[in-house]
């Protein structure tokens, strides 16, 4: 439905919710309004019915000796029927199609019903849908669609969760952690550093997803402007769609069959999926550092983490994430892989694929909603980080033994290897081979200074860049 037409009764529609097959339209409902607005049927429809209309006016100022240039009255009734598009008009148009069984041709008759009232374009009205193939109208409908939901909906709650790992790299930059290469204790980092390492990975894929452009072509059954010529050979018809869909603000495709072949789309999902897999690595990692301790969760007054144990405080954002990730992934790499392909000049597979779009873009939504929920949640538990990085003074090997290569100490890594591979040790053991090492007193004096927490590299200055 369009914002205007949302239903009155929250009774009702709370009892759609709990009858719906998909939680999309269910349990998650009030989340994904801004999609629905973009995605659904209704919009798909308003959509159609934009492009008829800026077809239909493109023609009127051919200069085609049949049709007149409109009025401003008519372009004004014809915008007028684009801006108050609503559940009315789409209700109007489902009606139409249980009659034609045909989708694009019941949005042909609504614009010829729509247009009766005004003689000017009742008239013209056969030149409603001239030359058009249903797929110059699904393409270009889809294409706005997409575009609307990618920069309106989709890349800012990415840019959001992006921003919020942004804050969390500056504000712990400086904070050590204990690294944990195959999950066993390793050289340290920062907790910044660690946010900053997604922040990088997420920016460019996101400008990658984000620079996908939008194509459409308005070139007939086949794609050869057959129709066109044969009515008008005298115009230049390629010209005339690459004007009309560019004022769509889509990039104009020349050789299609009767489908744009979609590898755009294809492009675009495959893009958006590798930049989900790269948030599935951050909600493992988040999942694993709150179960380590080294951040906590803010309570919220009421909720409770399980049925039966009171004391817990679950990681279910994350958690939730990664399950709807894992949903819109297999849909978007499904659309990807199915929609290029097509039987020939056209068959019908794509566009019952293509409709769920908004349902794999819609599970993503949920994902990074999850995880931007999740990271306003985590409250760093510095006394945690700083117990485990004193546990564990083995880590600081890789120094002493790095130190003593410069010094030519004779079988440096085999040294330190006999004293703490798989052996638990402590900073007294640590310090005392230090100190019989045979390297410049003041390089003796700089290792015996090393703790793990001080052993960062440089961590804190490449958070504080992010």
């Amino acid at each position: 439905l369009m914002p205007q037409d949302r239903p009155a009764s929250s009774a009702a529609a709370s009892d759609h919710a709990l009858h719906a097959l998909s939680p999309l339209d269910g349990r998650y409902a009030p989340k994904l309004d801004a999609l629905r607005e973009r995605l659904s049927e209704a919009a798909f429809m308003r959509r159609r019915v934009q492009v008829e209309v800026q077809w239909f006016v493109a023609l009127s100022d051919l200069g085609l000796p049949e049709l007149a240039p409109f009025s401003a009255e008519a372009r004004a009734h014809l915008q007028a029927i684009v801006d108050g598009f609503g559940a009315s008009q789409a209700a109007r148009i489902k009606a139409i199609e249980a009659v034609t069984n045909h989708d694009v041709k019941a949005v042909e008759y609504f614009l010829k019903e729509s247009i009766a009232p005004i003689e000017e374009l009742a008239r013209a009205s056969e030149c409603v849908h001239f030359a058009c193939t249903s797929e110059d109208i699904n393409n270009t409908a889809w294409a706005l669609m997409l575009r609307a939901a990618r920069d309106e909906v989709v890349s800012p709650a990415v840019r959001a969760v992006v921003d919020s790992l942004r804050e969390l790299a500056h504000a712990n930059a400086d904070v050590p952690m204990l690294a944990r290469t195959h999950g066993q204790p390793a050289s340290p980092t920062t907790l910044g550093k660690e946010m900053a390492n997604f922040v990088a990975r997420i920016e460019p894929a996101l400008a990658r997803f984000d620079a996908v452009a939008p194509l459409g072509k308005m070139n007939g059954a086949v794609g050869n402007y057959n129709a066109h010529l044969a009515a008008y050979p005298q115009v230049d018809w390629e010209s005339f769609a690459r004007g009309v869909v560019e004022s769509l603000g889509l990039r104009f495709n020349a050789y299609t069959v009767q489908i744009e072949p979609h590898d755009w789309i294809a492009e675009s999902f495959d893009a958006l999926a590798r930049l989900n897999t790269i948030l599935v690595d951050l909600d493992r990692d988040l999942w694993g550092y709150i179960s380590l301790g080294y951040f906590g969760q803010k309570l919220k007054e009421g909720e409770v983490g399980s049925s039966t144990m009171p004391h817990k405080v679950n990681p279910i954002d994350f958690e939730n994430a990664e399950g709807n990730f894992g949903i819109a992934n297999a849909l978007l790499r499904h659309l990807a892989e199915k929609l290029p392909v097509s039987r020939w000049q056209r068959d019908l597979t794509d566009s019952t694929a293509l409709r769920n779009a908004g349902v794999a873009l819609g599970h993503a939504l949920l994902a990074w909603d999850g995880c931007l929920r999740g990271l306003r949640k985590l409250e760093v538990q510095r006394a945690r980080l700083a117990a485990d990085l004193d546990a564990n003074p083995e880590v600081l090997a890789e120094a002493i033994q790095t130190v003593m290569r410069r010094y030519g100490v004779e079988n440096p890594y085999e040294q330190l290897k006999a004293l703490t591979r798989g052996r638990a040790i402590d900073a007294a053991t640590l310090a005392e081979f230090v100190s019989r090492l045979p390297i410049p007193e003041a390089a003796r004096r700089e290792l015996a200074a090393l703790t793990p927490a001080t052993y960062v590299g440089k961590a804190a200055a490449l958070a504080r860049r992010i």
